[in-house]
This record gives C-alpha cells, structure tokens and sequence, in this order.
C-alpha cells in the first residue's frame, strides 16, 4: 500500500507508529459534534481507519533507528478485517475505545502485546493465539463470540467489566478452553449473555470472577471442567443463572463462592464432584437454587453454611479435613438427609470425623446416632422394629445415660417384686439371708455375684421377670461399658 492512498486519519497513524505515539481520535475532531469526526477533503470519515493498513503497518512498515515501534490507536473506527492470522507481530498493540466493524482475526498469531480496552467489537477470533505480554480487554464489548481457545498468554488476561453476548444463545460467548494464562485471570464484574468456558484452561495464579454476572438460565452458564488454577478462583458475589460445571478441577487455593447467588431451578446449579481444592467456601449469599454436588471431591477446608445449602444435595464419597464454622451437630444434619442417592453412610463418617478432630464428642456421637436412624429406614419391617427398641432403649448405645436409666428402673421393679414375692431357698440351712436389692443386682449385672442368684430359685412370675432382668441386663451394662469406653478413649 503506497502512502498516497492514506486518508488524513490514517496518515497519522502511519507516521505516529515509528516513534510508537499514540494517535487519539477525539468526539471533537476536525471540528464534529458528535462520535463521528467530521468528512476530510476526500469524504472519508475524518476518525476512520481502514484495518488493511493496521496490518500493512505491523507486518511490513519501516522502522526508525534508535525508536520503538508501537500501534497506539484511541477513539477510531476500524473498517475491514483486521487480520493478523498467522502473523507474527513484535509492536505493542493497542487499539483502545475504538469501533470495530468486522470481527478481528488473530487466530495463530503471536503477538507481543495487545491491548483493546474499552472498545466495541462484534466478536473476536484468537484461537491458539500467543501473548507474550498480557492481553487486555478491559471494558470491552462483544457483539459476538470471543474464541480464546487454546491461547498462550505469558502475562495477565484482563477483562474487567467486559461485556461478552452470544447472540444466538447456541455459541459460547466466551471460549478459554485449554487456554494457558502465565500470571492472572482478573475478570471482575465481567458481564456474560451465553456460555463462559474455561474447561481444561490453565491459571498460574488467581482466577478473579468477583461480582461477576453469567446469564444462561436454560443450560450451562460457567463450564470449568479440569480448569487448573495455582492459586484462588473466586466468584464473590457473583450472580449466575444456569449451570455452574466444575466437574474435575484443580484449585490449590481457595474456591470462594461467598455471597454468591447460583441460581438453576430444576437442575443442577453447582457441580464441582471429583475435584482437589485447597478451601471451599460456601457462605453468606442466599439458599443455592438447584442441586449442589460435591460427589468424590478431596477438599481440605469446607467452609459451607446450611442455610446456603439448597434442598438437594449430592455428597457421595465427598471428603474433608477441616469444616467451618463449628456449628452444633442438629444444623449440619439436615443436609445430609437432603442427599439425593439416599442413606450414605460415608457421608455420616465424614462429619463425624470432622467433630471428633475439633473434640466435640457430644456432636459426633449425635451424628453416629442419626446415621443409625437413617439407616434404620432402609431395613426390612423386622429390622425396624429392632432398630426403634435400641433408639427407644439405649440409643444404638451412644446414650449410655439412658441406660444406666433404665438398669436403675429395672432394679427399683425387681426390688420391689422380689421383696413382696421372695423366691424359695435351693437349700435353706445354706443360703444367705434374701435381699431383694441385691438379688436383683446379681441378676441385671452379668460380672457381678453377691451369691442370692446361685441361691435362690424364683417361681412362676417371678421366673419370668428373673429372665427379663439377665436378658435386659446384659444388653444394657454392654452398653453403659461401650459409652463409657467412647468417653474415655476420645476416638
């Protein structure tokens, strides 16, 4: 392209890129009123640019000795496709608060810098595309689909307040899967209409979604299956309608959903199952609507709150080393009645693990209990009804108080019933004098002999009632020895 073909707009820009000065097409340029400069002398736009000589300018200008050249555009109007596919471009780019008319294409190109803040675009096309520095998109707005896919950025991707829409709803709105991002992902208050993926992208530091707004109320909203990330992945008080997909991700940081508000009626509105996290946390925003699961996940600190918990719940072989706040064991109990695959029985290990690290024995025996209960409604009619006499009794033996209860009980009833009705003597000229008490005693305790029993042989009612009191006794010191034990050896 000759030099002679350049309008006045253009001409600017082709001599400021030498020297890498920045060329600023203002509302009032040339004497305009409003966002459009007023015509040149050849009737072109006096702020349009056409996009044939951005790329005649990075691939093929001169350059001067002793400068560092640099595309620095603000404020103009880009016709055409800029297309730097393939292209290697050693020139800080940037193009900030411009209008794009066709979709940029740096598909495949490797670029040293490329910054496109605050302009309107009608999407972008950068797969497998190359950054040596960041990439900025900060404030930027796409009419279209942005394709990321595959891209290697060795600095910091920024897209803060960005707006992606996917006009169709079918695309993703954003594509950053098996992306590679050397430093950040800093993304606050990012804006999405359609998908967001970030599926098997990987993040050497934070991913920073804070106050960020997904909006795909009928399908998947943040696909982030298998994201990798070195640090933190944070979505405080983000706003999303539709699914969130983590299925597979690996966070050695914190994976902050605090004063979230996930919203997908109907389906599943939070899938991290088969996940390593670092801290996982769950807090202060309104109750989760749809399922939340955390199927097979390895986390280390669970910071969940029931009342963000949703009514359905998936927590199969979900396991945990820490779990906050410490709340009495009645407030965590509920969400694992929620679960939809049932009675689980790990996940009653789980919490009672969780209370038994932090010595709250009464808590963890509380759980032990309600395990016992839930299973019980999966046993057959025979099964239950034993099940209710050990609740109703001892407690499956984890309210050793309820039995030394009912051993005392036992010993008032037989203590009286012998003292009215004293059984016979085997052999009168041998036996002890009969106390009621302690015959009732040698009874009810199995280890203990006063020498009434061995001595003394009841009849009729009161041999029936003997062996109620061996049969009762036996179950219930049994049990009084195993809370006693659980006590003292603080598993």
């Amino acid at each position: 392209m000759m030099i002679d073909d350049l309008t006045p707009a253009e001409r600017r820009v082709w001599e400021a890129f030498p020297r890498g000065v920045s060329v600023h097409f203002g509302a009032a340029e040339d004497g305009a009123t409003d966002d459009v400069a007023a015509d040149g002398a050849d009737g072109r736009p006096g702020r349009t640019v056409r996009a044939a000589v951005l790329r005649t300018l990075l691939l093929t200008a001169p350059r001067e000795e002793g400068e560092v050249a640099a595309l620095k555009i603000a404020g103009a109007r880009i016709t055409g496709t800029l297309d730097l596919k393939y292209a290697t471009v050693d020139s800080v780019v940037r193009l900030s608060g411009c209008h794009f008319e066709e979709v940029p294409d740096f598909s495949g190109a490797q670029l040293a810098y490329l910054n496109l803040t605050g302009s309107v675009l009608p999407g972008l096309r950068s797969a497998r595309v190359r950054v040596d520095g960041g990439l900025r998109l900060t404030h930027c707005r796409f009419g279209g689909p942005v394709k990321l896919t595959g891209a290697q950025i060795s600095g910091t991707l920024f897209m803060e307040r960005a707006e992606f829409t996917a006009p169709d709803g079918e695309e993703p709105a954003l594509r950053l899967n098996q992306a590679e991002i050397g430093e950040e992902l800093c993304a606050p208050g990012l804006r999405a209409r359609g998908e967001v993926r970030l599926a098997g992208a990987r993040v050497a530091g934070s991913v920073d979604l804070n106050d960020a707004r997904l909006d795909r109320p009928d399908g998947v909203a943040l696909t982030a299956e298998t994201l990798t990330a070195e640090a933190d992945v944070e979505l405080r008080r983000a706003q999303v309608r539709g699914r969130v997909e983590m299925r597979g991700a690996r966070v050695a940081g914190r994976l902050d959903l605090s004063y979230a508000r996930l919203a997908h009626p109907g389906g599943t509105a939070l899938r991290a199952s088969s996940c390593v996290v670092g801290e996982l946390w769950l807090r202060g925003g309104p109750r989760m609507e749809g399922v939340l699961n955390l199927r097979r996940s390895q986390i280390e600190v669970l910071f969940m709150e029931p009342d963000v918990v949703p009514p359905q719940v998936r927590l199969n072989d979900l396991t945990y080393t820490s779990l906050l706040s410490h709340l009495p064991a009645p407030r965590r109990l509920p969400m694992l009645a929620q679960d939809d695959d049932g009675f689980i029985p790990h996940s009653y290990e789980q919490l009672t693990a969780a209370y038994r690290r932090i010595g709250d024995d009464d808590a963890a025996r509380l759980v032990q209990l309600a395990k016992q209960r839930r299973r019980r409604a999966t046993l057959p009619w025979y099964g239950r009804l034993w099940g209710l006499v050990q609740d109703a009794t001892v407690g499956y033996g984890f309210r050793p108080l309820r039995a030394a209860v009912w051993l005392l009980s036992l010993l008032a009833v037989g203590s009286v019933a012998y003292a009215l009705h004293p059984p016979e003597p085997l052999k009168a000229d041998e036996a002890p004098e009969f106390n009621a008490v302690f015959y009732t005693l040698d009874l009810l305790l199995p280890i203990i002999d006063f020498g009434q029993e061995r001595t003394y042989a009841p009849e009729g009612a009161g041999q029936w009632l003997s062996y109620v009191l061996v049969i009762t006794g036996w179950i219930l010191a049994t049990t009084v020895v195993t809370g006693v034990t659980r006590t003292v050896s603080r598993q």
